[in-house]
């Protein structure tokens, strides 16, 4: 039970410390003997108060993360094999284990269940730490409704008897991390030290033009951190507003012409006249096409009343589209992802006024509005700036809008050439 066993006869300990090199065993000694000597304890144990300040814990997920950590002996007291046994669950087990260890640790209220109840108290010390990291803004405790949002991803398919609410099953747990990885990525690297960079942590850099009030931007610090759970490192430096409607018109010619310059990937966010928050991340530039393209790294999000991630499901390639200038019905103008020809996951027309949205295998997606027939109220385009020394590669000469009369003289002799907008 607990540590009574010395370490050379604790068969836990034994199993996990096989996981670590000799080098990481050490560079672990070395970090509990710090600790411990901060909680003055004569190098026997670290405190809470000492192991939250380390890895940047606090409020309830916290005291939970402690009690694990602690085999729930209660005894406020942190031992080096009681580290080595946790990292070596939490860090260097299977799939399984890790995912076990993060859904216990969700049970806050430590009554061995995990209801509604306790996901509301790990989102807001999860929502709480995300708004408080960036600098250029002052921190303000999370809306409800973003909290709601995701607690509306969950499914509570568990009845405990003695429990007044329905529980989260482990598959159920499995399923809402599936549907924001920026949640399981956060929950699954805190016992990495706080100023290490660790998963789920970053928060875009929303970069904006001075004339433009933050007040009128969909993108706020916590959606920025949802639809950057899906993305590489390397992607969640800075995002630039490439374009707003409300600053811009809703033109899609203006759309165009202010992503021209920008080869990277965008995130195209959209509130409509339903108050539903929802977009699409493509990893590819917005071009002229006839037909699909884009490759598996794009998704779709829901923001608002729900929050959801959708990655390609593998089930077809109509993943990007992007017509312009073409008089076919085949081959509607507009910007859009997944499904199928006029029955897109998400779609905007070229009049930028309207659009749909319908489930689709492409990205296991549900309809992301209220109804079927969108009509925008805001479109936001954000460029996603990799980090690297190259940063961007060097924009093509010309808009997109230019690049496009390139072939028009190929579309005359296909009859598609006239501009349908």
């Amino acid at each position: 039970m607990g540590n009574s066993q010395s370490p050379a006869t604790n068969p836990r300990y034994v199993s996990a410390a096989r996981s670590f090199t000799h080098t990481e065993l050490d560079d672990l000694k070395s970090l509990f003997v710090s600790l411990a000597a901060q909680s003055q304890s004569d190098g026997r144990y670290v405190s809470p108060s000492v192991f939250q300040a380390f890895f940047g814990l606090h409020g309830p997920l916290g005291n939970r993360l402690f009690d694990l950590v602690t085999q729930n002996r209660k005894d406020q007291k942190l031992t080096f094999e009681d580290l080595v046994i946790a990292k070596g669950t939490y860090e260097k087990g299977s799939k399984d284990d890790i995912e076990e260890f993060i859904y216990r640790l969700l049970d806050v209220n430590s009554d061995g269940v995990v209801g509604r109840s306790d996901l509301e108290a790990v989102l807001a010390v999860m929502l709480d730490d995300i708004s408080s990291q960036t600098n250029s803004e002052p921190a303000y405790r999370p809306h409800e409704d973003i909290i709601a949002s995701f607690l509306n991803a969950a499914t509570f398919s568990k009845t405990d008897e003695g429990c007044a609410e329905s529980c989260m099953s482990f598959e159920d747990f499995r399923s809402w991390c599936s549907l924001l990885p920026s949640v399981r990525k956060y929950l699954g690297s805190l016992l990495m030290p706080s100023d290490s960079g660790r998963p789920g942590h970053q928060v875009p850099h929303l970069m904006h033009p001075e004339n433009i009030d933050s007040s009128m931007i969909i993108a706020k610090r916590e959606y920025a951190w949802l639809i950057g759970g899906a993305l590489p490192q390397q992607e969640l430096e800075e995002w630039n507003l490439l374009y707003h409607s409300a600053v811009h018109g809703l033109s899609f010619n203006t759309f165009l012409g202010n992503i021209s310059n920008d080869e990277g990937p965008t995130v195209l966010i959209i509130k409509d006249k339903e108050g539903y928050i929802y977009g699409g991340y493509s990893s590819q530039p917005w071009e002229r096409h006839s037909d699909f393209y884009g490759d598996m790294k794009s998704f779709l999000f829901q923001i608002f009343p729900k929050a959801s991630i959708f990655k390609p499901t593998g089930a077809n390639n109509n993943i990007q589209w992007c017509a312009v200038n073409f008089s076919s019905d085949s081959i509607p103008n507009g910007i859009g992802f997944g499904g199928r020809v006029n029955h897109f996951g998400l779609f905007l027309s070229a009049s930028f006024d309207q659009g749909q949205t319908f489930p689709c295998t492409t990205f296991g997606s549900p309809c992301l509005s209220k109804i079927n027939q969108i009509h925008p109220e805001v479109i936001e385009c954000w460029g996603v700036i990799p980090k690297g020394p190259q940063g961007r590669q060097e924009a093509r000469k010309g808009t997109i809008l230019e690049r496009f009369k390139e072939d028009r003289h190929m579309l005359n002799m296909v009859g598609l050439a006239n501009s349908s907008e």
